[in-house]
């Protein structure tokens, strides 16, 4: 099922109002990322600010709804933004690396990826990794599978 198809049986069953929603897939293992979301494990992702800028694309706030797409643009389910916190890399909470569900859970192990993954988004546009970099915190719920 693509993107719209799911968007649209979704809103016949909530009845909600709201129109606007983006698709996207996790950058670094979609397939995985979004496996670890139908599992209720992962509840959060972060971003690079400077990567917003670059693609002149719109912070996400609460209250957005986003289609999650899998590694062949399928969709897997929506989510629903519930809090959207900017803060440096190096201030990542262990907290918010725990709802990212990914490896271990810690910080450490966050930290360790998103170095990697941040560096080679980050070269792709020109710009450089620093631990003080702007990091876009999201925490979201899972609203709608199949």
């Amino acid at each position: 099922m693509n993107a719209e198809q799911m968007w649209d049986k979704f809103v016949s069953k909530s009845q909600i109002e709201v129109t606007e929603h983006q698709s996207w897939a996790f950058g670094a293992a979609p397939d995985e990322l979004a496996e670890l979301v139908l599992r209720g494990i992962k509840t959060g992702t972060a971003s690079a600010y400077p990567l917003y800028e670059a693609e002149n694309e719109a912070l996400p706030k609460a209250g957005d709804y986003s289609v999650i797409l899998d590694s062949k643009d399928e969709a897997v389910c929506i989510i629903k933004t519930t809090k959207v916190t900017i803060v440096p890399f190096r201030e990542v909470s262990e907290e918010h690396a725990g709802k990212e569900g990914e490896g271990n859970g810690s910080l450490e192990y966050w930290r360790k990826v998103h170095v990697e993954f941040f560096r080679k988004e980050l070269s792709e546009t020109g710009k450089l990794f620093h631990e003080d970099m702007p990091v876009v915190c999201e925490e979201f719920e899972l609203v709608y599978r199949t």
